[in-house]
């Protein structure tokens, strides 16, 4: 696959597993992970994902505007910037974010996020 497609798949795979149940994203981190949330940073997969489900709203929905990729390094790694709408459950206006991720490929043939930079994207 390509690394659009890749991107593309990943982003799908994330966000729906986001939306539906966070604690599941524990497989796409590892320990040397990393997550800057709204500037805060956050190490390791377990760390991240307390964070991901501790989160001050239950249910959401990502509606995805924008996906761009580039091939990052030798060893066949992705950054994939993604823009959005983050429709939170019960609230009336959809919030926009931005969201970049640093893939890198596993001897499995897969993806894991060694990079994950959330904002919120404030008018």
């Amino acid at each position: 696959m390509n690394p659009d497609e890749v991107s593309k798949a990943f982003v799908e795979h994330y966000y729906s597993t986001f939306d539906s149940n966070r604690s599941a994203l524990a497989n796409l981190y590892q320990d040397g992970s990393m997550l800057t949330f709204e500037g805060q940073k956050i190490q390791g997969s377990p760390n991240i994902v307390s964070k991901l489900t501790s989160l001050p709203f239950q249910q959401c929905k990502h509606h995805i505007t924008t996906v761009d990729c580039q091939p990052s390094g030798p060893s066949g790694g992705m950054l994939v910037f993604v823009s959005g709408n983050l429709q939170i459950s019960g609230e009336q206006h959809a919030l926009k974010f931005s969201q970049m991720f640093h893939l890198i490929p596993t001897p499995q043939g897969s993806f894991y996020v060694l990079n994950d930079i959330f904002r919120l994207n404030y008018a």
